[in-house]
């Protein structure tokens, strides 16, 4: 298998996959031995000979140089960091090609994170649905509209025989790894690699671990000041009206203008910040859940959860419960004196 590296990766997601994937079916874990051989002989690929040094600043060594590898039977892309601005256009073309190349000959594809957007940018996904990491949504709509985006999905599969994986927050790449040991060396082989690693399934999704992406670049002056008054002013019940009223525009124009410059509906945006602020009181106080839902703007309690729910792929209970530092931590933390102060999210989350 291949491990492409651009110099835009960063190094945990290449050196995690390949440790893991290395290790299935040769790491000993006390209680199953493993063959010297081992399910995967995993290679690191360059675009050209010599260490690549990464967008972190680290130094990597490239087994295999692109040119000199003509087949492969798994690719896997891990994460590149890259803005909306310059989308994958900064990658280099030479190891774009490659993929290609060994899509064509029949290799499995396999994208981590921002990976995905390399098998976008190899012309690999046109046509199908895939994820990627919520905060490359942005940069994924506006440089490949044609791809369906499924951001509730932490792994999407597409192509014939489901060649085409694509995973979607930062540690998506552990599914991957495991879905790749379950398809070449069975679900027991799996269970134990994600025993001996501590890794688990995200099978709630990413939606849990989404912050809400605002576009506060969109230079629509009228529509950068209702961002604001919505930041500040969010537990309001009549707050769509008193938007409108804010910009001094029509409603029409008002809704039309809003979802240009940010791509959210009004009422959309409003919930979703809402949303947000309510993670924020659910990660950090003991507020109950009742109280929360008022605070954050909403009166009826059942809506709140629904909503919730939708947004965040679990209940607020369960939010909680995923996402409060444990008390080993909170322990840890240096007395404060006074009222404690909570930490409240800009309007971008």
């Amino acid at each position: 298998m291949s491990i492409p590296v651009f110099a835009e990766c960063d190094p945990s997601i290449i050196y995690g996959v390949f440790d893991t994937l290395w290790g299935a079916g040769r790491i000993w874990d006390g209680v199953k031995g493993g063959t010297p051989d081992g399910l995967f002989e995993p290679r690191l690929i360059g675009a050209e000979p010599g260490p690549i040094t990464l967008v972190t600043g680290v130094s990597i060594m490239p087994q295999d140089i692109a040119d000199h590898v003509v087949a492969t039977d798994i690719v896997f892309v891990p994460n590149v960091i890259v803005t909306t601005e310059t989308g994958t256009a900064v990658l280099d073309r030479r190891l774009i090609a490659w993929i290609r190349q060994m899509h064509e000959a029949g290799a499995q594809m396999y994208g981590s994170c921002g990976g995905s957007l390399v098998l976008a940018e190899a012309g690999l996904l046109d046509g199908y649905e895939a994820t990627t990491h919520w905060v490359y949504e942005p940069v994924f709509r506006k440089h490949f509209p044609e791809v369906k985006l499924r951001m509730d999905r932490v792994l999407v599969q597409n192509g014939p025989g489901h060649n085409l994986v694509c995973g979607g927050g930062a540690s998506s790449w552990q599914d991957l790894a495991l879905l790749i040991v379950a398809k070449y060396g069975g679900t027991e082989e799996a269970i134990r690699i994600s025993k001996l690693f501590l890794y688990q399934w995200h099978r709630e999704g990413q939606l849990p671990f989404a912050s809400m992406v605002q576009n506060v670049d969109h230079g629509d002056g009228v529509i950068t000041r209702c961002q604001d008054y919505i930041a500040q002013n969010y537990q309001r019940q009549d707050l769509i009206a008193a938007l409108v009223h804010h910009s001094g525009l029509p409603k029409r124009s008002f809704d039309r203008r809003f979802r240009a410059a940010t791509g959210y509906s009004p009422l959309a945006y409003v919930q979703t910040l809402r949303i947000e602020e309510a993670k924020q009181l659910l990660e950090t106080t003991e507020t109950g859940i009742e109280d929360i839902c008022r605070e954050v703007g909403y009166e009826d309690v059942a809506s709140f959860r629904r909503l919730f729910r939708k947004q965040a792929g679990v209940s607020p209970k369960d939010y909680r419960r995923k996402f409060q530092l444990p008390d080993y931590v909170t322990g840890s933390r240096p007395p404060t004196s006074g009222k404690p102060v909570r930490p409240r999210r800009a309007a971008g989350g």
